[in-house]
């Protein structure tokens, strides 16, 4: 099983990352959240779609992933949002303690 997990998703809005940023690290599903501004290009409902996106990288422990995601699908405001996890393998010890330590499945 992975160490941790790099779960990432994407936004239009400032808002709309700030408010899932915050909402994941507040409630304890991700240690930490950061926010970039990208250019996504990309095919939707039949046309080449193309425009800013804010990308948002949670820091989640493998076992808080089914919680995670679950929160982002409800607070997100895309019809289809883009969520998908990348196994980290490998991480300095220390900061894999912080990361478990600070992102936990709920109840």
């Amino acid at each position: 099983m992975a160490e941790f997990l790099l779960v990432v998703t994407t936004v239009a809005e400032r808002g709309d990352a700030e408010r899932l940023a915050r909402a994941l690290v507040e409630r304890g599903l991700a240690a930490c959240a950061q926010v970039e501004t990208i250019e996504s290009v990309y095919a939707w409902q039949g046309k080449v779609e193309q425009g800013a996106e804010l990308r948002i990288l949670f820091k989640v422990a493998s076992v808080a992933y089914d919680d995670a995601e679950r929160t982002i699908r409800e607070l997100h405001p895309y019809e289809l949002p883009a969520i998908h996890a990348i196994a980290v393998e490998r991480a300095w010890q220390p900061y894999r303690d912080w990361v478990e330590a600070n992102s936990r499945a709920i109840g």
